[in-house]
C-alpha cells in the first residue's frame, strides 16, 4: 500500500468543521490524500463513519481551490431515494460555506426539460443511477459532457458489483475512462467481505494494485435485541405480525423508528397492523418502490423533517439514507443475511460513536435461531460472501447499442474498451462478434425482419445505427431492472398513488378492495393502464408482487445448523425453543453440520418426506419441482411439496423408502433440463434478457405495451428460436439466468453433490417437532384471504401437539 502523505484542508473547510466542533476522521483525510494524488480508492467503513463526506472531500477541495464549471464528479447510487438524500445533505454545507457549486440529481424521476438542460449545462456534481448514466452515454454530446470528468463515486458498491446493474456500471466506467483518461474511481461500502474482489471490480483493467484500500475507524457496537412474543414463539409464519402491539409500544418509546419488511406486500400488511393498534394516533408512514414519486417524496420529506414517529419500509430505504433522528430500527421477520442486517441497523443513530439500536422480530422458531445467528455473525464481524461472476451478455448488448447511439465505432476498439471492465475481461472476440451480430440482425432466425436490423457495418468496418428510430427505441426501453408490467393506481381526480402489478390487478373487479399506500381502496374501474379507486372503510386484501424471495445466506445457514448440533448453546434460547429442540432430539435426531437429515413418516393417509438442507427457499423450490418429478417417475404418486429456507417437505400416496435415489446428482442433468424447458421458467428468463438486450421493446413513443403484449412478443420469438436456432445468444443468456439467479442452482448443485455421502435417513411413526414449521405451509395458498393466519395457527397447534408427544 502507498504511504499516505499528510494534507491540509482549505481554510473555508477547516472553519466549517470547526464551527460544528468536528475534526475530519482519519479515513476521511486518507481519502483526501488519495484524491489529491489522483488515485482510485475503495473505502470500507461502518455506517455512520462519514463515508459520503469522505467520498466527496477531494471533490470539494478541488472545486474550492480551483473553481470550475462543467461536470467534475459523478455520484452513482443504487436508489433514487439515496441520491435525493445525498443532494439534500450536500447542499446544506455548500450553502453554508457560500460555495459556487451546483449539485443536481438525474434519475428516472427527473423532469425531461431538466435532463435536456443538464446535457448542455451540467452541474459540477451530478447524482445518478447506473441506468441514467448509461442513457447519458448514449448521446453524441456525452463526449463533450464527460471530457472534463475528474471523479466517479460509487456508493454502496456491494449493492451493484455482483449483479447485472454492476455489469452495466462497469461498462459505463470503462467508457468514461476512455473519454476522460484522468478520471479516478472511488467506491464506498460498509459491508464488503472481499475487499480485494471489489478493488479488482473497481479498477481499470482489473488492476487491483491501482486501487487504494482505505479502512474506516471502528464504530460503537450495535445494540440488537430479539423481541419475544408475550406468549410462545410461533411455529409458523415469517412476518412477525403477532408482535404488532409490542412493535407499536417500541415506536411509542422512541423518537423515530424505521420498521423494515422484506417485501412490499408485507410492508403494506404491517402498516395496517400497526395502524390498528396505534392508540396514540402517532404519525406513521409506509415507503416502497411501487409507490408514486409524490408519495415517496412526501414520506421522505416528513422523515427528514422529523414529522413521522415511524416508517414501514422495504429495501427501498436499505442503503445509506441518513435521517439523524432515527433512533431505532425494527426488522420484521428474519433478515436473511448479516450484511443486510448491518445495513438496516445503520439507519439508526447514524453516527460512528453511538450504538445503533435494533430489534429483530422472528416469525417462527427457525427464524428465532436465524435471528440469533445474525446477532452472533454481526458480533463476530462476519459478512455474507461476495460472489462475482462473468458479465451478462444481454447487458453487454444494451451497452453496445448505447455506444452506437452516441457515435459509430470500430469493433476492435470497443472490444478493448469492454475488456477493461472486469466482468468482461475474459470476453472472447468470437463472443463479442456474436453480440454484434445479434444487434445487427437479431440472429439467423430473425434476420429477415427489418425491425431487428439495428446496426449496419460500413465497408471500412465501422459499425453505426441503421436508422434513427432505433436510437429513440433504445432510449425509451433501456434499463436493467425488468419488473412485471404495472398498472397505475389513481383516484378519479387523477391523483396517482403508485403502481400494482398487472397480474394482481387481473384478479380484481369493480367493488373489490385492497390495501395500498396505507389506504383501504375500492376498485371503481380499470383499463389496460389505470386502476381507478376510491377510499373505503371496507375490509381489504394486500397486493402481491412477483420476484424471488431473499434467500437465507450461507453463513447464517451454517450458524443455524451449528445451533442445532450444539446443545450447549440452547441455554441462550427461550424455553419453548429449547423445548422444541429437546423433543426433536428425543424423538428423532438433529442434523449435524454438513449432514443432510431426511425424515419420513405417515400422517392422515399420506406419506411425508422432510429434508433439512438449509439452502434457502429459492433452491428448495427448484429442488421440490425436481424431486416430485422423479417421484412420479418412480411410481410414488407425489401429491405436492412445500418449502421454507430450512427444509423441503414432499407428500405422496406411496412411501419413500430410498430418499437417496431422489437426491442423486444426475437430477440436474435430466429432470432439471426437462423441467426448465417445459415450464414457464425459461420463458420468463428469456423475456427479461430479450427486454434488456433490446430485442423486444416495452415502450413506443407515446405508448407503453401491456404486460400481455410483451409476453406475447417474447413467447413468440422464444418458440421460433427454440425450434430454429437453439444456440441463439439470448437463449444462452436466458439459460444462465434461469440456472443461476432464478433457481439458486449453485447451492442446489452443491447439496446434490454431497447428498449421497452426508444423508442420514430416519424413518419414524409420526411427525417430528422439527418438521412442524414447514408442514404448516401445506394448503396455505388455498386459504381464503383474511383467514389465513387463523387457519395456519390451528393447523400448527394440531401438528405441534402430535409432534411433541413422547409416547
Amino acid at each position: 500500500m502507498r504511504e499516505p502523505v499528510m494534507t491540509d484542508l482549505p481554510p473555508i473547510l477547516e472553519t466549517w468543521f470547526a464551527g460544528r466542533g468536528w475534526q475530519p476522521r482519519r479515513h476521511q483525510r486518507d481519502m483526501l490524500v488519495e484524491g489529491r494524488a489522483g488515485h482510485h480508492a475503495l473505502l470500507v467503513a461502518t455506517t455512520g463513519a462519514g463515508k459520503t463526506l469522505a467520498g466527496f472531500l477531494a471533490t470539494l477541495v478541488e472545486l474550492i481551490e480551483a473553481p470550475s464549471q462543467g461536470l467534475h464528479t459523478l455520484y452513482v447510487s443504487p436508489l433514487k431515494a439515496l441520491a435525493v438524500d445525498i443532494q439534500r445533505n450536500l447542499l446544506g454545507p455548500i450553502e453554508e460555506m457560500g460555495l459556487d457549486i451546483r449539485v443536481e440529481t438525474r434519475t428516472g424521476d427527473t423532469p425531461s426539460d431538466r435532463k435536456a438542460r443538464q446535457r448542455v449545462r451540467p452541474p459540477q456534481i451530478l447524482l445518478t443511477t447506473p441506468e441514467s448514466l448509461s442513457l447519458l452515454l448514449s448521446y453524441p454530446d456525452s463526449m463533450t459532457m464527460f471530457e472534463g470528468l475528474r471523479t466517479i463515486v460509487v456508493d454502496e458498491v456491494h449493492a451493484f458489483a455482483t449483479g447485472k446493474r454492476g455489469d452495466l456500471l462497469s461498462l459505463c466506467m470503462a467508457r468514461l475512462q476512455r473519454i476522460a483518461p484522468a478520471m479516478r474511481r472511488v467506491a464506498l461500502s460498509a459491508t464488503v467481505a472481499d475487499a480485494d474482489g471489489y478493488r479488482a471490480w473497481l479498477a481499470p483493467d482489473g488492476d487491483i494494485d491501482a486501487v487504494a484500500l482505505v479502512r474506516g475507524e471502528p464504530g460503537a457496537d450495535p445494540d440488537i435485541a430479539i423481541l419475544l412474543p408475550e406468549g410462545r414463539v410461533p411455529w409458523s409464519g415469517h412476518s412477525g405480525r403477532y408482535a404488532a402491539e409490542q412493535v407499536m409500544a417500541e415506536i411509542e418509546t422512541h423518537r423515530t423508528t424505521i420498521v423494515f419488511c422484506n417485501t412490499r406486500s408485507l410492508a403494506e400488511l404491517i402498516f395496517q397492523d400497526l395502524w390498528k393498534v396505534n392508540a396514540m394516533n402517532l404519525p406513521i408512514g409506509v415507503h416502497h418502490g411501487s409507490l408514486a414519486l409524490e408519495a415517496r417524496r412526501k414520506v421522505e420529506g416528513a422523515m427528514a423533517d422529523g414529522r413521522l414517529r415511524a416508517l414501514v419500509a422495504t429495501a427501498s430505504l436499505d442503503l445509506g439514507v441518513d435521517w439523524g433522528d432515527v433512533d431505532c430500527v425494527i426488522q420484521m421477520g428474519a433478515p436473511k443475511g448479516s450484511s443486510r442486517l448491518l445495513q438496516r441497523i445503520g439507519r439508526a443513530n447514524h453516527r460512528l460513536d453511538e450504538a445503533s439500536e435494533a430489534i429483530l422480530v422472528p416469525g417462527n422458531r427457525f427464524e428465532y435461531l436465524e435471528a440469533r445467528a445474525a446477532l452472533d455473525a454481526v458480533e463476530a464481524g462476519e459478512l455474507d460472501p461476495d460472489l462475482f461472476r462473468p458479465g451478462a451478455l444481454d447487458v453487454l448488448a444494451q451497452h453496445v447499442m448505447a455506444c452506437a447511439c452516441a457515435a459509430p465505432f470500430r469493433e476492435a476498439d470497443l472490444l478493448g474498451e469492454v475488456r477493461s471492465a472486469l466482468p468482461y475481461s475474459a470476453l472472447t472476440a468470437e463472443t463479442f462478434a456474436r453480440v454484434l451480430g445479434f444487434i445487427a440482425d437479431g440472429g439467423y432466425s430473425l434476420k429477415a425482419y427489418d425491425r431487428f436490423k439495428r446496426l449496419t457495418q460500413e465497408a471500412d468496418g465501422t459499425w453505426r445505427i441503421s436508422h434513427p428510430r432505433f436510437t429513440t427505441q433504445h432510449r425509451l426501453n433501456a434499463g436493467i431492472i425488468v419488473e412485471a408490467t404495472m398498472l397505475t393506481v389513481r383516484f378519479r381526480n387523477g391523483r396517482a398513488l403508485g403502481k400494482v402489478e398487472e397480474g394482481f390487478a387481473a384478479t380484481l373487479a369493480p367493488g373489490d378492495t385492497f390495501f395500498f399506500a396505507g389506504l383501504s381502496l375500492e376498485v371503481e374501474k380499470m383499463d389496460t393502464e389505470d386502476l381507478v379507486v376510491r377510499a373505503t372503510a371496507k375490509p381489504a386484501r394486500i397486493p402481491t408482487y412477483g420476484g424471488s424471495r431473499m434467500p437465507l445466506s450461507t453463513n447464517l445457514a451454517d450458524r443455524v445448523r451449528g445451533f442445532l448440533a450444539d446443545g450447549s448453546q440452547w441455554a441462550r434460547f427461550p424455553d419453548d425453543v429449547r423445548e422444541w429442540l429437546e423433543f426433536q432430539r428425543a424423538r428423532s435426531v438433529l442434523p449435524q453440520p454438513g449432514q443432510l437429515l431426511v425424515e419420513t413418516f405417515p400422517r392422515e393417509g399420506r406419506h411425508y418426506m422432510v429434508a433439512y438442507s438449509f439452502e434457502g427457499w429459492n433452491a428448495h423450490q427448484s429442488l421440490g419441482m425436481l424431486v416430485t418429478r422423479r417421484m412420479e417417475t418412480l411410481g410414488l404418486k407425489p401429491l405436492g411439496f412445500v418449502s421454507n429456507d430450512y427444509a423441503l417437505a414432499t407428500y405422496s400416496i406411496e412411501k419413500v423408502t430410498d430418499p437417496a435415489a431422489l437426491f442423486s446428482a444426475d437430477i440436474l442433468e435430466h429432470e432439471f433440463v426437462d423441467w426448465v424447458q417445459q415450464s414457464a421458467l425459461l420463458k420468463r428468463a428469456f423475456r427479461e434478457v430479450a427486454v434488456i438486450g433490446g430485442l423486444v421493446e416495452r415502450q413506443h413513443p407515446g405508448k407503453r405495451k401491456t404486460g400481455r403484449q410483451v409476453t406475447f412478443s417474447t413467447d413468440l420469438i422464444y418458440d421460433v428460436l427454440r425450434r430454429y436456432e437453439p444456440g441463439h445468444l439470448l437463449l444462452e443468456a436466458a439459460w444462465a439466468d434461469a440456472r443461476a439467479r432464478m433457481t439458486d442452482v449453485g447451492r442446489l448443485a452443491g447439496l446434490l453433490d454431497r447428498a449421497a455421502e452426508t444423508m442420514l435417513h430416519i424413518d419414524l411413526p409420526r411427525v417430528t417437532p422439527l418438521a412442524v414449521p414447514v408442514l404448516t405451509l401445506i394448503g396455505r395458498e388455498k386459504v381464503a384471504t383474511g383467514t389465513a393466519d387463523d387457519a395456519l395457527l390451528i393447523e400448527a397447534e394440531a401438528l405441534a401437539a402430535e409432534a411433541m408427544r413422547l409416547d
